[in-house]
C-alpha cells in the first residue's frame, strides 16, 4: 500500500490507503492484466478512457498510469511496477506533478479550456518522460468542447497521453470512444471488499466484527471508496482504533446507518404476510419510537421483498457474505412459504408506498397506510386464480328452466342449436345458470366452497354437443380469431369426449388443428385431439350459415309485400334477412304478416323495422 501521510493533519482512510501500484488494485483483475502486459510489450495506447461507479478507482488508476509513464526510479522506459519514492512518483500522486495536468471536465467545460490543452501540447514536457493529461468526469464536456479535441486526440504528439475518466459513459461521443482504449471497472465483489476492509481495519487496530463489516459492504454498493469512509465512520463511532478499547459490533454500525434491526425487520414482514394488521402496526410503532425513520423501514421491506424473490428462484444466489447465517436461514424459511405473486404484489405496493411519502402528512402515517394494505392483500387470490374460478363456476350445469337442459362445460349453445339461437357471452352461466352460484366464489365463503365439488363434476361430462358449442366455447374464452377459423374452415366428420375429427376446408392454416387442441385443452381442462380427416366432411359453419341466409332471401323475395317494395324502389335489393322467431323457411311462411317486417334493402331505398324503428340493413349471417 501507498500510505501518502503526514505528521501534521489526519488523513482519512480513503486517501491514506489509495492504491499506489497496480498490485494493489483490488477487483480489477482483467484491467491489471491488459495494461500489465501493454506495458511490458511498450504498445501503450495513446488515449484511456475508465468508467464505472463512484468510489472504484478509476482517478487512481489514471495516476498510477501516469506514474508508471514518467517514473525514473525502474530504469529508463515506462514500468509497470513504479517504485512510488523517485519524485516523479512522489509529486504525482500530490497531485502536483507540472507536466501531468489534471483537470476537472465539471468546472471546465468549454471549448476554450480545451483550446488550452491543444495549445499545450505541441510543447514537450518538461521534467518527466510523457506529458499525460487525466480528464476527471469527461463527459461533462461541452459537445463542441468535444469536437474540438478530435482531432488532437485522434493523433497525438508521440509524448502526450490522455486519461479520461467518467461514471457516465454513455453521455461520451462515439466519435471520441472511438480513439481511446476503453476499461471498464467493476463493482468489487463483497467477498473481495471484506477481505479489503478486514485488513485496513486490522492495521489501524481496529476490532469490528464480520457482521459489522457486512452491513459497510452493503450499503458502499461496491464502491471501494464509500466502504473505506464508512469504515472510518464507524471507527469514530464506535471509539474503536489505535486509541480506543472497544470493539465495534453490527448494533453499532447499524445505528450509524440508520437502519432498522434486522431482526425486528423479519418480524414485521412476517406479521404482514400473514395478515396480522394489529401486530404489524404495533411493531411499526415500536421501530419508530426507538428512531427508525419510516422511509428507511419501508425501503428495507423493499430490499428484503427482492432478497427473499431471489432466494425463490435458487437458493443458491442467497449464498451473500454480507448476510449473516441466521437471517439466511430464516430468510430461506420464510421464502418457501411465500409464492412468486405474493412477493412481486408487495414490492410494487412497496414502490408505490415510497412515492407516497413525500405527499403524505407524515411519513409514519404514509408507513401504517402501506401496512395495512399490505396485509389486507397478503393472501387475496392472484387475477388468474379468480378469473379460472369465474370460469369454472360459470360452466357448472344449469338448473331446469323454461329454455331446456343447456350446454355442459363449455357453456355454449345447447345441443344443434339453430342459427339466431340467443348466445352466453363473457362468463355468465349458459341456460338457466345459477347465478348467486358465481357472487359465493367472489366473496370467497363457504358457499364458495361447496361450489368447487359441483365445478369438478361438470369436468367429467361431455365438453361439446357440436362444432357450435366449440365455436362459442372459443368465444367465450376471447380467442375470437380461433372460433373464426373453426367456423370456415372446419368440415365436421365426428365430434365425441376428446377427439375432434374433421377436414380442412381449402385455405386453411397449417398449424390450425395444433393451435386449437392447445386452446380447447386450456379451456376444458382435458386433452383434446383434433385428427384432420381424408374425407369431405360435412359443410362449415360458414357454409351452413350463407346456406340458410341465401334461402331466406329466397324466400323473403317470393313474398308480396318484398315484391311491391322492389317494384316501388328501383334498383332496390335484398342483401340479408333478420332471423325469424320460427326456425324454417316453411314456418316463416306461415308467419304471414309479420315476416313483412324482417326484409332488408337498398342505400338508395331504406326501410325501418316498424316495431322498434331500427334500420334494418345488419346482415345477421355475416361473420362475427
Amino acid at each position: 500500500m501507498d500510505a501518502e501521510t503526514t505528521d501534521s493533519a489526519y488523513q482519512v482512510l480513503a486517501r491514506k490507503y489509495r492504491p499506489g501500484h497496480f498490485r494493489d488494485l483490488i477487483g480489477q483483475d482483467a484491467m491489471v492484466q491488459t495494461l500489465t502486459n501493454a506495458f511490458a510489450r511498450d504498445r501503450i495506447a495513446h488515449a484511456f478512457v475508465l468508467t464505472g461507479v463512484r468510489g472504484v478507482g478509476k482517478t487512481t488508476t489514471a495516476r498510477i498510469i501516469a506514474k508508471g509513464l514518467n517514473c525514473t526510479g525502474r530504469g529508463d522506459g515506462p514500468t509497470v511496477d513504479p517504485c512510488g519514492v523517485c519524485s516523479a512518483c512522489v509529486s504525482i500522486g500530490a497531485g502536483r506533478h507540472v507536466d501531468v495536468i489534471e483537470m476537472d471536465a465539471a468546472s471546465n467545460t468549454g471549448v476554450d479550456d480545451v483550446r488550452e490543452i491543444i495549445e499545450s501540447v505541441r510543447y514537450r514536457a518538461v521534467e518527466a518522460r510523457y506529458k499525460v493529461y487525466i480528464v476527471d468526469e469527461v463527459h461533462m464536456l461541452s459537445t463542441s468542447a468535444f469536437n474540438a479535441l478530435l482531432k488532437t486526440l485522434e493523433e497525438p504528439p508521440e509524448h502526450v497521453v490522455f486519461l479520461f475518466a467518467t461514471t457516465e459513459i454513455r453521455k461520451v461521443p462515439v466519435t471520441v470512444l472511438s480513439r481511446c482504449q476503453r476499461f471498464d471497472l467493476r463493482r468489487i465483489e463483497p467477498e473481495v471488499m471484506l477481505s479489503h476492509l478486514g485488513a485496513i481495519a486490522e492495521k489501524e487496530g481496529a476490532r469490528i466484527g464480520e457482521d459489522a463489516l457486512g452491513l459497510i459492504v452493503r450499503a458502499a454498493e461496491g464502491s471501494v471508496r464509500d466502504a473505506l469512509s464508512l469504515l472510518d465512520q464507524a471507527l469514530a463511532h464506535g471509539g474503536a482504533g489505535a486509541d480506543g478499547d472497544g470493539a465495534i459490533d453490527a448494533a453499532a454500525v447499524r445505528a450509524m446507518l440508520g437502519l432498522a434491526d434486522r431482526g425486528r425487520l423479519f418480524d414485521l414482514f412476517e406479521a404482514v404476510m400473514a395478515g396480522q394488521t394489529a401486530e404489524a402496526l404495533a411493531e411499526l410503532g415500536r421501530q419508530y419510537a426507538d428512531g427508525a425513520d419510516p422511509a428507511v423501514v419501508l425501503r428495507d421491506l423493499a430490499e428484503l421483498t427482492h432478497w427473499l424473490s431471489v432466494l425463490r428462484i435458487s437458493d443458491e444466489l442467497g449464498d451473500d457474505p454480507t448476510i449473516p447465517p441466521e437471517e439466511r436461514d430464516r430468510g430461506r424459511a420464510l421464502a418457501s412459504r411465500l409464492s412468486m405473486r405474493t412477493l412481486t404484489r408487495s414490492w410494487q405496493m412497496l414502490l408505490k408506498a415510497m412515492e407516497e411519502l413525500g405527499r403524505a402528512p407524515s411519513a409514519i402515517m404514509a408507513a401504517e397506510m402501506a401496512i395495512i394494505r399490505l396485509t389486507h392483500v397478503a393472501d387475496l387470490p392472484s387475477p388468474e386464480e379468480l378469473i379460472r374460478r369465474l370460469e369454472g363456476e360459470a360452466q357448472l350445469p344449469p338448473s331446469p328452466g323454461p329454455s331446456g337442459g343447456g350446454n355442459g362445460a363449455a357453456g355454449g349453445r345447447g345441443g344443434a342449436s339453430a342459427p339466431g339461437a340467443p348466445r352466453v357471452q363473457g362468463n355468465a352461466p349458459s341456460g338457466g345458470g345459477r347465478p348467486e352460484a358465481r357472487l359465493s366464489v367472489v366473496s370467497g365463503g363457504a358457499a364458495a366452497a361447496g361450489a368447487m365439488p359441483a365445478v369438478a363434476a361438470a369436468s367429467t361430462a361431455p365438453a361439446f354437443a357440436d362444432l357450435e358449442a366449440v365455436e362459442s366455447a372459443l368465444e367465450q374464452a376471447r380467442e375470437y380469431l380461433l372460433a373464426n377459423e373453426v367456423a370456415t374452415f372446419l368440415r365436421p366428420v365426428s365430434l365425441r369426449d376428446g377427439v375432434l375429427e374433421t377436414a380442412l376446408a381449402p385455405g386453411s392454416p397449417p398449424d390450425l388443428p395444433g393451435r386449437l387442441s392447445e386452446v380447447l385443452g386450456q379451456v376444458t381442462g382435458r386433452r383434446w385431439s383434433v385428427v384432420v380427416s381424408t374425407g369431405t366432411g360435412a359443410p362449415s359453419l360458414r357454409e351452413v350459415r350463407e346456406t340458410a341466409r341465401a334461402e331466406a332471401a329466397a324466400a323473403a323475395a317470393e313474398h308480396p309485400l318484398v315484391l311491391a317494395a322492389l317494384e316501388t324502389f328501383p334498383g332496390a335489393r335484398i342483401v340479408g334477412v333478420r332471423p325469424l322467431s320460427a326456425e324454417t323457411p316453411a314456418a316463416a311462411e306461415a308467419a304471414g304478416e309479420e315476416a313483412a317486417e324482417e326484409w332488408v334493402e337498398d342505400p338508395d331505398a331504406t326501410l325501418l323495422d316498424d316495431e322498434d324503428d331500427e334500420d334494418i340493413t345488419t346482415d345477421p349471417f355475416e361473420e362475427k
